[in-house]
């Protein structure tokens, strides 16, 4: 029979290892991790632009060839950053934590936003990044604006854990095909941002259609979520967007 004070100093060795051997696998596969989460980065902010299906192999590739700038601005839509160089994903703006940057502006502190910039047959396409709440959790995306800083190209949304079927209909193309020529902003030059609209945009003045999209159905909480995540990080980006004009 096996003394307690023996059996108590085993399972402690094994703890131990078992923490060891999890901690170096945890180290080892972080940079392969890290480099994962940032394909699928690339990958969702050339797909807003019009460059989807891109490969996991070439994803890093292309991002650096599209991207010809990497932005950042501050609360009052001044650059503080741009990088133009390669390996974009070293740039500041790249490691711009979204979360923490909309945190910091719910409580009134400074705040900094990314915006990316590709060029496409001549003409330059700013992305901006998203990032909401939806029914169960986080949603996230991109949005593409043309040069004019007001008309929708195209966007991409993700979550983290809606609804199948439901909530989750946000990350399908049909949703997301509702987007393009969308305008964010009237015709006076007030910010309006896209609404997704609960019964669909048939049910809303004519004038307004060119702002909205239909909701998906059986996803009330998710579409709302959307829709305040593209008014409350769009409207952040206001100041840099009329400097532009």
């Amino acid at each position: 029979m096996y003394s307690n004070g023996y059996i108590f100093r085993y399972a402690s060795i094994m703890v131990i290892l078992v923490a060891a051997i999890l901690s170096a696998a945890a180290m080892l596969l972080k940079p392969a991790q890290q480099r994962n989460e940032d394909v699928d980065k690339m990958q969702s902010i050339l797909a807003a632009a019009g460059l989807r299906d891109v490969p996991v192999k070439d994803a890093i590739q292309v991002f650096n060839k599209s991207v010809t700038d990497m932005i950042v601005i501050d609360k009052n839509g001044s650059v503080v950053d741009d990088y133009k160089d390669d390996n974009k994903q070293q740039s500041r703006a790249f490691k711009i934590n979204l979360k923490d940057e909309l945190y910091k502006k719910s409580i009134g502190k400074d705040y900094e936003l990314a915006l990316y910039v590709i060029e496409n047959d001549g003409e330059k396409i700013y992305i901006v990044p998203l990032r909401g709440v939806g029914l169960w959790g986080p949603i996230w995306g991109n949005i593409a604006l043309k040069s004019d800083f007001k008309t929708v190209i195209g966007v991409t949304f993700g979550h983290k854990s809606e609804t199948p079927g439901l909530g989750a209909e946000i990350e399908t193309i049909n949703f997301q095909n509702q987007f393009p020529g969308k305008l964010i902003f009237d015709e006076n030059g007030n910010f309006t941002s896209v609404r997704v609209v609960k019964g669909g945009i048939a049910n809303i003045p004519v004038a307004n259609q060119i702002h909205a999209v239909d909701a998906v159905s059986g996803g009330t909480i998710t579409s709302n979520g959307t829709s305040e995540m593209l008014k409350n990080v769009l409207e952040s980006y206001v100041p840099y967007f009329k400097k532009q004009g």
